[in-house]
């Protein structure tokens, strides 16, 4: 008997601590008496229901006991829906007291939705106050002499807290100052204008209103480098010359092709006319227009001719040996 009521005892003792530990579980009392220490009201059945909709309450309670010590004044309902849509809410919680101190109006609705879009709402806020500086790269334009310049560019934004919603970001501002370099050194005369007067190239972009649009206001554009390239004219010219010169090669071996197959129909032309020789003098044998003895002579006279024309040639290639022979003497 005495064993069964020790058996009990322990059964029991161990029931009570495991009530005690899933009690515990589900409310937080140390939260809570947190919260009530730093004078934030939650009931303890506002902690229960966090967990109950599976919200982390450290991740509601200690951002509401920060904003409340700063003097901000927030609600456990505003937080938890912000957690519920997957947003920083501590993020958001540091970007308002940051903001706070600042001086800048920032309330909670937009600081959750520039947190909810993707953007550091905090990082937003220091760089609102501590304006950055965003460089180029070497950004290659021609001036109309053709001269290449590359132009590195300094440009100090400060961030737009009303425009970081739907806004453009750095890609697109680094963008449209290139774009501005690029036009206002090709308007240049001469690549040496430029060089003079590079605060020019800040004027004109910085008048172009190149931030409309976009979640920064462009303070300032210096210009950091300018290096002379290539020359981009000379290197044009050269290439329109060599093209220019293929072209009339081209036209020139068109001409040379046509020539010679002039020459071949030419030629075939002659051939054709000598084969009609001796056809033209048979017709005119039989029609009794050439007489025998005149085919004879006239056969007479072109033996001779060949005879002359290889004696000719003969003379000429001994002339030539001879002349070897004294040389080589």
């Amino acid at each position: 008997m005495d064993a069964l009521n020790i058996g009990l005892s322990i059964v029991s003792v161990v029931v009570i601590i495991l009530l005690v530990v899933s009690f515990l579980k589900l409310v937080p009392l140390g939260l809570w008496i947190s919260s009530l220490a730093a004078n934030v009201k939650v009931s303890i059945f506002n902690l229960i229901g966090m967990r109950l909709r599976r919200v982390v309450p450290n991740k509601i309670i200690l951002p509401l006991i920060k904003s409340t010590k700063a003097g901000i004044n927030l609600s456990v309902n505003e937080l938890e829906a912000h957690y519920l849509a997957g947003g920083n809410v501590d993020a958001v919680v540091d970007a308002l007291i940051a903001a706070e101190r600042a001086n800048i109006d920032l309330p909670f609705e937009k600081a959750a939705a520039i947190d909810l879009a993707g953007r550091d709402v905090l990082d937003a806020v220091k760089m609102s106050v501590n304006p950055k500086v965003i460089e180029t790269t070497n950004v290659s334009a021609v001036a109309k002499d053709g001269i290449e310049l590359l132009v590195k560019a300094r440009v100090t934004v400060r961030a737009n807290l009303e425009r970081l919603v739907g806004g453009a970001g750095e890609a697109t501002v680094l963008a449209r100052i290139g774009e501005g370099i690029v036009t206002t050194v090709g308007s240049s005369m001469t690549h040496k204008e430029v060089l003079e007067n590079p605060d020019g190239i800040s004027r004109t972009v910085l008048n172009k209103g190149l931030d409309s649009g976009t979640a920064f206001e462009i303070l300032s554009i210096d210009i950091a480098d300018i290096d002379v390239g290539r020359n981009i004219g000379a290197h044009l010219q050269t290439l329109q010359a060599e093209a220019d010169k293929n072209i009339a090669q081209a036209k020139a071996e068109e001409r040379r092709a046509m020539a010679v197959a002039r020459e071949q129909e030419m030629k075939a032309s002659v051939v054709e006319a000598e084969a009609e020789v001796p056809r033209a003098m048979a017709q005119a044998l039989r029609e009794g227009k050439l007489g025998v003895m005149d085919y004879y002579d006239m056969q007479n006279v072109m033996a001779d001719t060949k005879m002359r024309a290889s004696i000719s040639d003969n003379g000429n290639n001994n002339k030539a040996i001879g002349e070897d022979s004294n040389d080589k003497k």
